[in-house]
């Protein structure tokens, strides 16, 4: 093979172009800013799917900010000082538990307590 021959010139122009094409569309199918000749950059257009996805993202987005704030004061209640959950259940043990009514058929809370009939 002649290195110098103009097959061989031909053939490394076309093998870089069909790369250049390539990579291009590979770029613009995955949303990537494409280059021109001058090294300049070419945005590509918002379709309405992308404008959707873009809006939903964004209310994604506020609706997780607005959980986290939730979050940060459900901690501070649960680590308030004056906050005993052990407490709380131990006060509700210890309430006698209300007489049980002809009408009522449920697993009495008092467990030493038989059910009537």
């Amino acid at each position: 093979m002649n290195w110098g021959s103009p097959e061989f010139v031909i053939a490394i122009i076309a093998i870089s172009t069909v790369g250049w094409i390539v990579n291009n569309w590979i770029r613009a199918k995955h949303g990537y800013e494409l280059e021109d000749e001058w090294g300049g950059k070419t945005k590509p257009k918002d379709s309405g799917e992308t404008q959707r996805l873009k809006a939903e993202n964004a209310a994604l987005h506020d609706k997780l900010d607005s959980m986290q704030d939730r979050m940060v004061n459900l901690e501070r209640i649960v680590t308030d000082k004056g906050y005993s959950l052990s407490d709380e259940i131990e006060a509700l043990r210890d309430r006698p538990s209300p007489a049980p009514t002809s009408t009522d058929s449920g697993t009495p809370l008092n467990l030493r307590q038989k059910e009537t009939r």
